[in-house]
C-alpha cells in the first residue's frame, strides 16, 4: 500500500513510473485488455535496450507479444519488421492479427502462394522467403530493423531447419533478432550461440503455463487423476508430484490378469469361472468409444475439445462414428450459424466439384459441431474448421498431430487416444517433447481457469511412464543444419570460398559439435585409466598374453573374413540365378516374409537397362515381381533370395491379368497352386568349409598352440580381461576419431560439394560460373538435379502439361512406397523427359558417391519420385478434379499441397532457365497458368 511506504521509498517509486511511461513498452502496454506476464514485460525492456531475445516458454502462454513488440518498436522508429513463421497458415493468421491491429497500408505478406503489399514497413512472411531474399541481396532488406523468428525452435526440423541458421547467420549486424521458441531444455547453449553470431542476446525461459493443466486417465466410467490432489497440476509451483495410487493400482490389476484370448483360439479350457470373472472386469473397465468420450467431456462441461489420433484415416473414421451415434453439440441457431459461414467461405469452389470434395458429409458434421483436421483435407476446408473452432461453433476436432505444430487453435481438453505413432518406419512412443506440444493446446488464456489432458486407457498403459511423459517439459533443441549445393553457390558467389567457411563453421550444429567434444574427451581419459587395469588383469607369468590375444583375434577375424565371402559368393550366384528368370517362371522362394511358392510376373531387370517401375533403374540387382500362392502381388528383393533359385516350372500368364484386381489374383494364384502345389525344392547341398583347406588359418592355430601362454591354467580369465582391454581400447579410438571428425564436420562436408560443383563447372575458385548462377535461382531438395535439366536441355519442347509432369518428379515424395504397380505416367515426349531426369539423378547419384556426399546424412539428391506425374499432367490438361483425384487415389489437400509445391518450382524456373533460344521459361509460366485454377486457385494455404 502507498501510505506504507516512507517518502524516499515513495518518491523512488513515482520516479520509477515516470521512467516507465516514458519508454515505448507503456503505450505498447495499454493496447492489450491484459497485463503483461513478468516474462514478457523483461523480454520487452531487453528488445528497447537494444539487445535480441531468446524467449522460451510453453504452447499458449503469450510469447509473440514480445514479436508483437519488435513490430511496435520498428514502426516508432521509422524502420522495417520481417515477420517470419514457419508455415503459411501461422503466416497468415499473423498476418489477419496485425493487419488488425495497425491496418493494411501498414502490413504486407509474403509467401510463396501471396504477395501483398511488399513495400510496407512490417511484412509478415515464411522463413524461406527472407533465406531467399538474403541470398538475393533483395532492395527489400534496407531499412530492415528487427526480424521475428516465431517457432525458431523449427531449426530442429530434419527437412527445413537448415534454413533457419542460413537467415540467423546472415541477416545483417545491424538487424536485432526477435526469436520465440516452445520450451527447450537448452535454450541457455541456443542463447550462447545467438550471443556468438548476432551478438548481446538477452535469454529469457519461462515454465509458467498461463492458464493450469491437469492430467487424466479416462478408463470406463471413471476419470482419474493422474497427480494427487494436493500436489502440483500446473506446473507452476515446486512441490513434488506423485502418481495417483487409485491409477497405479488400477494398471497392476489391470496388466497382471492372466486372461488371454489367444489360448481360447488354440483350443484350450477356459473355466466358466474365469470367462464370469473376465466379464466383470471388462464391465469395470474398458477403452471408451469415440462418441462416448465426447459425450462425457459434455456433460462435464470439458468441450470444445481436440482429440490426436496419429491417423487421417482415424479422423475421419472418428467424424463418422460420432454421426452414426447422432451425436448433436450445436442448438438450431449455432447449426445455422455454421452453415450461414460455410456458404460463405466456400462460395467460390465450383458446384461441380463440392460432391468429389466430400462437401455435404464435412459439412453435417460441421452443424453437428464436429470436425476432421489433418494434411489430407483441402486448405479451404481446414482454414473452415479453424475459424469455426475458435468461434465455439466446431466443439469436437479430431486431428493429427500436425495441428500441434501449426495454427493458434486452443481447447479447454485435448484428448490422446493412444500414447505410440508411426514415425514413417515404426510404432514408438511418443515423446516429452511431443506430449508437451500436443497438450499445450490445452486451457484458452483469458478463457478457461483450467486445462485439462486425458489419456484413454488401454490394456499395457503405465502410469509412471505417463507421468514421466507429462513431467518431462522441456525437450533439447538439436541443430539439423547441413550445407545444400544451392547454398554453397550462392555462399561463394556473395563471400568467396574461404569467407564462407568460416560463416559455415558459425552454425549452430558446428557449435553443438564443438561443445559435445568436451564431454567425448573426458570420457577418452576415464577409458585409458581403466585400459591401464585391464593390462594388469591380463597379465600372464609365462609369456607376452597381449601377443596371444592378438593371435586368437587374428585367427576370429580370419574365419569371420571368410565366413562373409562364402556368403558373397553365394549371394553372386543367387543375383545370378535371378537374371535368368522369366514371366511365368514358377519359383519357390526361400525365405523372407513370402517364402514359398511363387510366379514370375516380372522378372525386374538390373541396372543399366529401362523398365517401367518407378525410377526406371534397380542399382541392387534383379527384383522379380511375383504373385504369391497366397495372392500377394510383391516386389521382391535380392535378400529374399540368399541361395539360387531356379524354375520349377512355367505357367502361362493371361493377357488380361490385372494385379491390381483381388479376382484376377484370386484366379492366377489357384491355377499356380494347381500347376505346382505338389512340387518340392531342391535343397541346397552343404558345402565343404573354406576354412578347413586355408593355409592363414592352419598358421594362426600352429602359431596358438605353440605360445607359452596356450599352456596357462588361467589362461581363459587373462582372456576375458583381454578382452575387455581390447574392446575399451577399441571403443575409445572410435572416441578420438569422433573428436577428430566432430572438428570443423560441417566446412569439410561444404569442401566436399564445393569440389563436386567444381568438377561440374558451377564454380571455378572463388567465381561462380553462369551454371552456378543458374543453380543460385534453384531453392529445393532437387536443387542440382533441376540445374542440370536445365543445362542439358532435358525439357526443352515439352507442352506446359509435360512440364509441370516433369517437374511434379523433383518435389513430390510418396507417403508409402508402392511397388506393385508401376505408376502411370504421360506418353510421348515427356515420358522420354523423365526418364532421362532418372538417368541424370543416377550419374549424380554416382559422383555424390565419388565425392563421399552422403544422402543418409541429409547432403546429396534423392531419387525422384514419379508418383504425381500423371496427376499434375491430367490438371495441367484442364482435366475434370473427380477424373484427376479418382486416377491419382490421393486425398484433395495432398493433391493441391503437391500441386502448390510444383507451382513454386516452375517458377524457380522459369527465373532461372536461359531466356534467349529456350522455350522452358515460357512453357513454365504457362504450367503455372495451367495448374493455378480450381481448387488449387482458390485455397490461399498451401
Amino acid at each position: 500500500m502507498t501510505e506504507d511506504l516512507t517518502p524516499a521509498e515513495a518518491y523512488a517509486a513515482a520516479r520509477s513510473r515516470n521512467a516507465e511511461q516514458a519508454t515505448a513498452l507503456a503505450p505498447f502496454r495499454e493496447m492489450y485488455e491484459f497485463g503483461l506476464d513478468p516474462f514478457q514485460i523483461e523480454a520487452c525492456q531487453a528488445l528497447e535496450a537494444g539487445k535480441g531475445v531468446l524467449v522460451a516458454a510453453p504452447t499458449g502462454s503469450g510469447k509473440t507479444i514480445v514479436g508483437e513488440f519488435a513490430v511496435h518498436l520498428a514502426l516508432l522508429q521509422g524502420r522495417k519488421c520481417f515477420y517470419t513463421t514457419p508455415i503459411k497458415a501461422l503466416s497468415n493468421q499473423k498476418y489477419a492479427d496485425l493487419v488488425k491491429r495497425y491496418g493494411q497500408d501498414k502490413v504486407g505478406l509474403l509467401t510463396g502462394d501471396n504477395s501483398v503489399n511488399g513495400d510496407a514497413p512490417v511484412i509478415v512472411m515464411t522463413t524461406e522467403v527472407l533465406r531467399n531474399m538474403l541470398y538475393a541481396g533483395s532492395q527489400a532488406l534496407s531499412g530492415l530493423g528487427y526480424v521475428v523468428m516465431d517457432e525458431v525452435h523449427y531449426l530442429s526440423d530434419r527437412f527445413r531447419g537448415a534454413v533457419w541458421e542460413e537467415v540467423i547467420i546472415h541477416l545483417p549486424e545491424s538487424v536485432t533478432l526477435v526469436s520465440l521458441s516452445a520450451t527447450v531444455s537448452n535454450a541457455e547453449e541456443f542463447g550462447d550461440w545467438l550471443d556468438t553470431v548476432r551478438g548481446d542476446t538477452e535469454v529469457i525461459v519461462s515454465e509458467s503455463r498461463p492458464v493450469p493443466l491437469w492430467q487424466h486417465v479416462l478408463a470406463g466410467r471413471r476419470m482419474y487423476d493422474l497427480f494427487e490432489e494436493e500436489t502440483d497440476h500446473g506446473g507452476r509451483g515446486a512441490s513434488r508430484r506423485e502418481v495417483n495410487p487409485d491409477l497405479l493400482r488400477l494398471a497392476r490389476t489391470e496388466n497382471s490378469r492372466t486372461y488371454n484370448p489367444r489360448e481360447r483360439r488354440r483350443g484350450k479350457m477356459v473355466r466358466e469361472a474365469d470367462r464370469e470373472r473376465e466379464r466383470r472386469q471388462r464391465s469395470r473397465i474398458w477403452t471408451p468409444g469415440r462418441p462416448e468420450v465426447i459425450e462425457r467431456l459434455d456433460a462435464e462441461g470439458l468441450l470444445p475439445a481436440i482429440t490426436f489420433i496419429f491417423s487421417r484415416a482415424g479422423c475421419e473414421a472418428a467424424v463418422q462414428q460420432c454421426m452414426y451415434a447422432g451425436l448433436r453439440l450445436n442448438n438450431e441457431e449455432a447449426r445455422l450459424r455454421v452453415r450461414e459461414i460455410v456458404e460463405e467461405r466456400t462460395a467460390a469452389i465450383p458446384s461441380e466439384d463440392l460432391h468429389v470434395l466430400g462437401y455435404y458429409e464435412w459439412l453435417e458434421g460441421l452443424e453437428r459441431g464436429i470436425a476432421a483436421h489433418h494434411a489430407g483435407m483441402l486448405p479451404s476446408f481446414k482454414e473452415v474448421v479453424e475459424e469455426l473452432f475458435v468461434r465455439g461453433l466446431v466443439k469436437a476436432v479430431f486431428a493429427t498431430e500436425t495441428l500441434a505444430l501449426g495454427i493458434n487453435m486452443p481447447a479447454r481438453t485435448v484428448i490422446l487416444e493412444k500414447l505410440v505413432k508411426w514415425n514413417g518406419e515404426q510404432h514408438a512412443d511418443i515423446t516429452p517433447g511431443e506430449y508437451t506440444q500436443l497438450t499445450g493446446r490445452a486451457g484458452r488464456r483469458g478463457i478457461d481457469v483450467e486445462g485439462h489432458a486425458v489419456v484413454l486407457w488401454q490394456r499395457g498403459l503405465d502410469p509412471g511412464h505417463l507421468a514421466g511423459l507429462a513431467g518431462t517439459r522441456t525437450y533439447p533443441l538439436r541443430s539439423s543444419f547441413k550445407p545444400s549445393y544451392n547454398m554453397a553457390v550462392n555462399l561463394v558467389d556473395q563471400f568467396g570460398r574461404h569467407r564462407s567457411r568460416e560463416l559455415l563453421e558459425t552454425s549452430f550444429a558446428q557449435f553443438q559439435a564443438d561443445r559435445s567434444v568436451v564431454g567425448i574427451s573426458r570420457q577418452v581419459q576415464k577409458n585409458e585409466e581403466g585400459i591401464e587395469g585391464y593390462r594388469e588383469g591380463m597379465t600372464c607369468h609365462l609369456g607376452d598374453f597381449e601377443e596371444y590375444a592378438r593371435l586368437r583375434r587374428d585367427l576370429k577375424d580370419r574365419e569371420t573374413e571368410l565366413a562373409k565371402q562364402g556368403a558373397a559368393q553365394r549371394r553372386a550366384a543367387a543375383a545370378a540365378s535371378l537374371e535368368k528368370l522369366k514371366p511365368g517362371d514358377v519359383i519357390h522362394v526361400p525365405t523372407g516374409k513370402f517364402a514359398g511358392l511363387a510366379l514370375v510376373l516380372d522378372p525386374g531387370i538390373p541396372a543399366g537397362r529401362t523398365n517401367g517401375h518407378r525410377g526406371f533403374e534397380y542399382h541392387d540387382g534383379p527384383r522379380p515381381l511375383v504373385l504369391t500362392a497366397e495372392r500377394q502381388v510383391k516386389r521382391l528383393a535380392s535378400i529374399d533370395f540368399p541361395v539360387p533359385v531356379e524354375a520349377m516350372e512355367r505357367l502361362r500368364i493371361p493377357k488380361s491379368f490385372n494385379p491390381r484386381s483381388p479376382q484376377s489374383r484370386r484366379d492366377l494364384a489357384s491355377a499356380l497352386r494347381t500347376k505346382a502345389g505338389h512340387l518340392n525344392p531342391d535343397r541346397n547341398r552343404k558345402e565343404r568349409s573354406a576354412a578347413a583347406d586355408d593355409r592363414e588359418i592352419n598358421r594362426l592355430r600352429t602359431e596358438l598352440r605353440a605360445h607359452p601362454c596356450h599352456g596357462c591354467d588361467e589362461r581363459e580369465d587373462h582372456a576375458r580381461w583381454a578382452e575387455r582391454y581390447h574392446r575399451l581400447q577399441r571403443d575409445t579410438k572410435q572416441l578420438e576419431r569422433r573428436i577428430e571428425g566432430r572438428t570443423n564436420t560441417i566446412a569439410r562436408t561444404f569442401d566436399r560439394i564445393v569440389a563436386l560443383l567444381t568438377e561440374l563447372d558451377y564454380l571455378r575458385e572463388d567465381d561462380v560460373t553462369d551454371n552456378g548462377k543458374r543453380l543460385a535461382r534453384l531453392y529445393g531438395e532437387l536443387d542440382l538435379l533441376a540445374s542440370e535439366c536445365l543445362r542439358d536441355g532435358v525439357w526443352e519442347g515439352l507442352t506446359p502439361p509435360e512440364l509441370a509432369a516433369c517437374v511434379s518428379a523433383l518435389v513430390f515424395e510418396a507417403r508409402q512406397s508402392d511397388d506393385a504397380v508401376a505408376p502411370k505416367l504421360p506418353t510421348g515426349n515427356a515420358k522420354a523427359a523423365l526418364g532421362e531426369m532418372v538417368r541424370i539423378w543416377g550419374r549424380l547419384d554416382a559422383l555424390e558417391e565419388e565425392f563421399k556426399i552422403n544422402q543418409a546424412e541429409g547432403v546429396g539428391q534423392r531419387e525422384p519420385d514419379l508418383g504425381f506425374a500423371w496427376a499434375a499432367y491430367q490438371w495441367a490438361s484442364d482435366k475434370g478434379l473427380d477424373e484427376v483425384l479418382r486416377e491419382a487415389e490421393m486425398p484433395a489437400g495432398d493433391f493441391v499441397r503437391w500441386c502448390k509445391q510444383v507451382i513454386d518450382v516452375l517458377g524457380q524456373i522459369a527465373a532461372a532457365a536461359p531466356k534467349e533460344n529456350s522455350t522452358v521459361a515460357k512453357n513454365a509460366r504457362k504450367a503455372v497458368d495451367s495448374l493455378l485454377r480450381g481448387v488449387v486457385a482458390y485455397s490461399s494455404v498451401g
